[in-house]
């Protein structure tokens, strides 16, 4: 059973991009982001493990300096504290998963 049985509101995050939690617990949380064109998640880390499926849309992820093209049906890991970025090739929608949940996304 998750604390939220319904996605919370879209939250606009910057940068052409917007988000909402779809479910959490203390342990796991699933969020949908979505990046207009030229949407941009500028370089950041967090002690969260994140883990992201590219539902549609072309991405370039740097992470550690390494730069991934990834498209729909592609996933990657991005580790605990690694910096990371993320900027859309064309308009998409990324599902990450974080763990332990995103406090600062509630």
């Amino acid at each position: 059973m998750t604390d939220r049985q319904n996605p919370l509101p879209w939250v606009e995050t910057g940068g052409g991009v917007s988000r909402r939690v779809l479910s959490h617990t203390p342990e796991v949380m699933l969020v949908e982001f979505r990046f207009g064109p030229d949407g941009f998640g500028a370089p950041h880390h967090h002690p969260h493990i994140q883990a992201t499926y590219v539902r549609e849309g072309r991405f370039e992820f740097t992470i550690d300096g390494v730069a991934h093209i990834v498209s729909a049906g592609d996933t990657l890991i991005v580790p605990s504290n690694a910096v990371h970025s993320c900027r859309a090739l064309e308009p998409g929608t990324l599902i990450d998963v974080f763990t332990p949940r995103r406090d600062d996304f509630l």
